[in-house]
């Protein structure tokens, strides 16, 4: 799982509240990650295979809105490899792990493991928050025709730039002035908790309301398109709230724990002395946590598979060809018809109009195809309800 008692855990003089949880059935505990991360990474490879039977549908090409899932989805796989190869190596090899708490040792490939593999984990699931986030962005300003094929480098930027910057500078106050010689204190240890829990905090704050607004303009936009509110458009803005709330809904499921652990170990760190009778309940609570965190935190990457694309089946296709995913940035595939073009004559006028009442429902149907991508029976009352569809 990711946690920065993982990097707190390499310094040899490490906190008490850190060593009560790495210390707590390492062998159980890391059993545990790797089935939980090997389930995950082959059930989320699973879903992103191409399947048998499935209909061909033609979309134009890819947004950044399914760039982004795709992204968030290797971040999950490549993370969940992190976890399983730090797992397999502390199991098998427990006299290389033990040199890890010698102090002033020569031998610095064992903290170097420690150090390397918790950044690992830590950068690839910080990243994939930054990537939830985006996502988030990129809904609202798809909806709002503000957002296309260019703006996925500036998530990029973002993103990446974010993730190493923060998950840098945090191991760095961490293992100042050196890693054999950390300095004990909270001082140190706070930055890279907040610099690990930041973009955690801000899905969890953000999200929810970049998606309540999202929602709030899919129901302005089934409204205008042809002036009415019929049923379709009704189901079509409840399908795509509830896509938003199982997103959330994994991510809360699977990343609360870790907020929860962190509190009691952070408040055990503040006693005195963390072995008194009166803290066995937080104690207790913390090792919990702890362990349900080994569990829940790998398997996010096949939950947000299902919650982006449903189940999408167990009969593999073998014959690879491209996955077409179908979703679709109206402001990409529609940029060269947003100009309006200027009035000649009369005729010409009236002819125009027509073309730009015809391209704003087709912009219209692309942002509610993208927002309701997996689900057939969105898209086939989508298509029934166009106006192109009705031969308008």
């Amino acid at each position: 799982m990711a946690s920065p008692r993982l990097e707190t855990y390499c310094c040899p003089n490490r906190d008490a509240a850190t060593q009560l949880v790495m210390n707590f059935q390492p062998e159980v505990f890391c059993g545990v990650c790797i089935g939980s991360a090997s389930i995950s990474l082959l059930l989320t490879i699973l879903q992103l295979l191409p399947k048998k039977g499935q209909s061909p549908r033609k979309m134009p090409k890819a947004s950044s809105s399914s760039t982004i899932l795709l992204l968030i989805s290797i971040c999950d796989i490549l993370g969940g490899l992190g976890m399983i190869f730090r797992s397999s190596v502390w199991l098998g090899f427990p006299g290389f792990i033990a040199n890890i708490s010698v102090v002033n040792g020569t031998d610095v490939w064992p903290s170097t493991f420690c150090v390397g593999s918790a950044m690992w984990i830590q950068l690839l699931y910080s990243a994939g928050f930054w990537w939830l986030f985006c996502y988030a962005v990129d809904s609202y300003l798809v909806v709002r025709r503000s957002a296309g094929l260019s703006t996925i480098v500036l998530y990029h930027m973002m993103t990446w730039g974010l993730a190493v910057m923060l998950c840098v500078e945090g191991i760095a106050l961490l293992y100042y002035p050196s890693l054999s010689s950390c300095e004990n204190g909270l001082e140190h240890a706070i930055p890279h908790y907040i610099t690990t829990y930041a973009p955690l905090l801000l899905v969890l704050v953000a999200n929810p309301i970049l998606f309540r607004r999202t929602v709030s303009a899919v129901a302005s936009l089934l409204k205008g398109r042809q002036g009415i509110y019929t049923e379709n458009e009704r189901r079509l803005g409840t399908e795509i709230q509830m896509r938003f709330l199982k997103i959330m809904l994994v991510f809360v499921i699977c990343w609360s724990s870790n907020i929860i652990n962190e509190t009691l170990l952070f408040y055990l760190e503040m006693q005195p002395d963390i072995n008194e009778m009166p803290l066995k309940n937080i104690r207790s609570a913390a090792l919990i946590t702890w362990i349900i965190m080994g569990v829940l935190n790998p398997m996010q990457g096949f939950l947000f598979t299902l919650a982006f694309y449903g189940w999408t089946g167990w009969r593999v296709d073998l014959k690879w060809r491209k996955r077409e995913i179908p979703w679709e940035s109206m402001s990409s595939s529609t940029a060269g018809e947003n100009a309006f073009p200027s009035p000649v004559n009369y005729q010409s006028n009236i002819h125009d109009s027509k073309k730009i009442s015809t391209t704003d429902s087709q912009q219209t149907d692309e942002a509610i195809s993208m927002l309701s991508e997996g689900n057939t029976s969105s898209d086939e009352r989508l298509t029934r309800s166009s106006p192109i569809y009705q031969g308008w």
